[in-house]
This record gives structure tokens, C-alpha cells and sequence, in this order.
């Protein structure tokens, strides 16, 4: 995957805090533990906008398509 370079403005605690776990080798060097953070929050933000998403949804109607789609299912079903 390609990279590009960026500049970024951080607090001086958390570049000493990022520092530690560099020194640490918890992370390879700072910029694969910024990565590796930034991917973690956009999947956190991700699965969040799925949760509300998915409290939009009518529980009793998609209970009805389930069930509208395994009778169907399930006439075509083999005897056994």
C-alpha cells in the first residue's frame, strides 16, 4: 500500500507517551503507532455508525422478511 507523508500538530504528553512505547518496541517507530491508532479509531467509528444504523431498523417487519424468505426457503428444501 502506498504511504504519504503528513505533518500533524500533537501535545507534548502524548508525543512523550508515544515516545515511550516506540522506545518500548511496542511500535516499530512513531508513525506505525499513529497508523496503527488512526485505523483502530476509523473501525471504532465504523462499527458505531453500523450500531446506529442498525437501531433504525424494525425489528418485528425484518423478522417477517426473514421468515417471508425461509418458507420459501424452505419448500424447496429436500426430504430426508
Amino acid at each position: 500500500m502506498s504511504s504519504a507523508k503528513i505533518a500533524i500538530t500533537i501535545e507534548k504528553d502524548l508525543l512523550s507517551d508515544l515516545d515511550r512505547l516506540v522506545k518500548q518496541r511496542r511500535f516499530l517507530n512513531r508513525s506505525r503507532a499513529i497508523q496503527e491508532a488512526l485505523r483502530d479509531k476509523i473501525q471504532s467509528l465504523e462499527r458505531g455508525r453500523l450500531a446506529r444504523e442498525c437501531a433504525k431498523l424494525d425489528p418485528s417487519f425484518e423478522q417477517r422478511l426473514a421468515d417471508e424468505g425461509l418458507a420459501e426457503d424452505f419448500k424447496k428444501w429436500p426430504a430426508y
